[in-house]
């Protein structure tokens, strides 16, 4: 169950928490500011956003993330930031479409972009490309750039080659997963093996299947800075959450 009441905790301050004391002080009100309240179903509406909307500002989350069709999101964020998606899911898209589809939304409101890689380009030898397509979302991105690996559909190898294009290209956080591929969502060992890989340089984003406030707290314990979740008025009460994204 989560702690009630506590000092509260920057996100900075939970980067690399290291032991079961400071495990002991991530407080709700902290979990909450890291986490990207989500709602990328295919048919979700501008009424569900705005719901998604006051749910945040109740939960104290740090954002939400919508798809870009959503934006610009009607009414004040009080605070809260906004995310989006770019080529999303499958990240089949060319770079230029990928860069394009950020520059929209960047116009459109978007604090955030959550951008998913082409893993074939990876699995196919070539993380150079990899570098390439990320840095040409990076220069159209006005704000924060993550980047969507798709860790459960990778070797760690490629996990490791994956972090290193995104922080090569500029990038601000590299994430798991987009809660869409097959192969699955965030594990603790690939949040493990990002923070190792970008040592603190770059954020690292655990998503996809985070259900509960255990799973929560062991990503925040292996390194995860930020938490990708659709659940999380649940997860925040100690529940289980049946939400997808």
């Amino acid at each position: 169950m989560p702690p009630k009441s506590g000092p509260k905790s920057s996100e900075s301050a939970l980067r690399n928490p290291t032991t079961k004391e400071t495990m002991m002080n991530i407080t709700r009100e902290a979990v909450a500011r890291m986490i990207d309240h989500t709602l990328l179903k295919t048919d979700a509406t501008p009424a569900q956003v705005a719901a998604l909307l006051a749910e945040a500002k109740e939960l104290g989350t740090y954002s939400i993330c919508v798809s870009p069709s959503m934006l610009p999101v009607v009414g004040d964020l009080g605070g809260v930031k906004l995310a989006t998606v770019c080529g999303f899911p499958s990240g089949n898209h060319t770079p230029a479409a990928k860069a394009a589809e950020a520059a929209e939304s960047c116009r459109n409101g978007a604090h955030e972009v959550d951008m998913v890689i082409n893993i074939g380009l990876l699995k196919d030898g070539h993380p150079e490309k990899v570098t390439e397509e990320i840095a040409a979302v990076r220069e159209q991105t006005s704000g924060l750039l993550k980047v969507i690996i798709e860790s459960a559909a990778l070797t760690d190898d490629e996990i490791v080659a994956a972090c290193r294009a995104a922080e090569a290209a500029g990038a601000d956080y590299v994430k798991t997963s987009t809660g869409f591929h097959p192969a699955g969502g965030a594990s603790t060992h690939a949040v493990a093996l990002m923070a190792q890989t970008v040592g603190g340089r770059l954020g690292v984003k655990a998503s996809g299947g985070i259900r509960d406030w255990d799973t929560a707290v062991a990503m925040i314990e292996a390194g995860a800075t930020r938490l990708g979740l659709s659940g999380s008025r649940e997860v925040l009460a100690g529940g289980t959450a049946n939400a997808s994204y």
